[in-house]
């Protein structure tokens, strides 16, 4: 899209109502937010600009891209963005440190907001810094560490052929669905292919989403829909099929409690430490993130059974994901009642807001 457009989004998304090309006119009475389009910025930018008052936004060289400013001031704030002119009178300057958080709870992550001058020759600096800023920075060791490279080429080119973040989602379902037929059939390596491919477009959806501006409160109920409902599905379609493949487990009803119900309760334990202390349990302390990689959610447990499954022997990547689950309740566990002493000494805070 072009930038003008893109910009369009982002201001209707911050909640202005009134954009329109600068065409010299006044609108006596009305805040006047005045955004130069050949930046790129981030949209937490744009969101605190549209609720600003009497500031200038400055670049990385420090010359004013972008204003939010009075009617009386907005002739002259004009003036300073295309001509060079001084600050307005009672106009402050501000970087996007000053302006913007560099705290984003929605995706866990501490990361310095974006304002980039775009020209053919950023094009390409200027995709990645934004695909990077759609990215969460605390999550599983393969989505964070694996799919960031071939995400980013399957994102633009998804964009660049208009296909729609909900119809990366709905194939995604069909994968799900495809993953679980092969493993309740004992096909585990066509299942794993499937899974992980559905593990992939789960990446790639989102960050489409937010790098098009292109996400809605109901997509984002069908993507996580299909995200908290399917891998109990998995692991017992995965159990059936071992019986069919001539590998049964010994107490197969077991293991299933075990992996599907300590699934259900790690979610559990999940929700409780957001309804206790107001905060994900994954980024309060350095040690929270770091288990983030490698808690016993959906992408740590395809590697235990991809390793059984190449092994030959994936009824022994079940019981491991079984041991896991069980493990990472227990660290889970640890983790609440840690909060629970801590918050005696005040209110707890993500490590990556201070």
């Amino acid at each position: 899209m072009t930038s003008a457009e893109r910009l369009a989004r982002s201001l209707r998304r911050a909640g202005v109502t009134d954009i329109r090309p600068w065409t010299g006119t006044v609108v006596p009475g009305r805040r006047h937010l005045l955004v130069r389009d050949d930046h790129v910025y981030d949209a937490v930018l744009i969101a605190d600009l549209a609720g600003a008052r009497n500031v200038a936004l400055a670049s990385g060289d420090g010359r004013p891209v972008a204003a939010a400013v009075d009617a009386e001031t907005a002739e002259s704030a004009v003036a300073m963005l295309m001509q060079g002119a001084p600050l307005p009178a009672g106009v402050r300057a501000v970087t996007p440190a000053d302006l913007s958080s560099a705290y984003n709870n929605a995706l866990r992550k501490r990361e310095a907001p974006y304002l980039l001058p775009l020209t053919p020759e950023t094009l390409t600096d200027v995709e990645r810094r934004m695909f990077a800023g759609s990215y969460k920075g605390v999550t599983d060791l393969v989505t964070k560490h694996v799919w960031p490279a071939p995400a980013l080429r399957v994102t633009r080119w998804c964009a660049g052929h208009g296909i729609t973040p909900n119809a990366v989602t709905w194939l995604s379902l069909v994968l799900v669905l495809l993953a679980m037929l092969a493993f309740w059939q004992g096909w585990f390596l066509s299942g794993l292919v499937a899974a992980w491919g559905m593990t992939f477009l789960d990446t790639v959806d989102g960050k489409l989403a937010r790098v098009t501006l292109t996400s809605t409160k109901l997509g984002n109920v069908f993507d996580h829909g299909i995200d908290l409902i399917h891998p109990p599905f998995w692991y017992w379609a995965w159990i059936v099929g071992l019986g069919a493949a001539g590998l049964p487990l010994s107490d197969p009803g077991l293991v299933l409690a075990v992996v599907a119900g300590g699934y259900v309760l790690q979610r559990l334990q999940e929700g409780l430490f957001i309804a206790l202390f107001k905060l994900e349990i994954h980024i309060w302390r350095p040690f929270d993130s770091w288990f983030r990689l490698i808690t016993a959610r959906r992408n740590p447990n395809l590697l235990l059974l991809s390793a059984g499954a190449l092994a030959g022997r994936p009824d022994l990547g079940m019981l491991a994901v079984a041991v896991w689950t069980v493990a990472s309740l227990l660290v889970h566990t640890v983790q609440i009642l840690q909060a629970l002493r801590a918050r005696r000494k005040g209110r707890l805070q993500s490590w990556l807001a201070r």
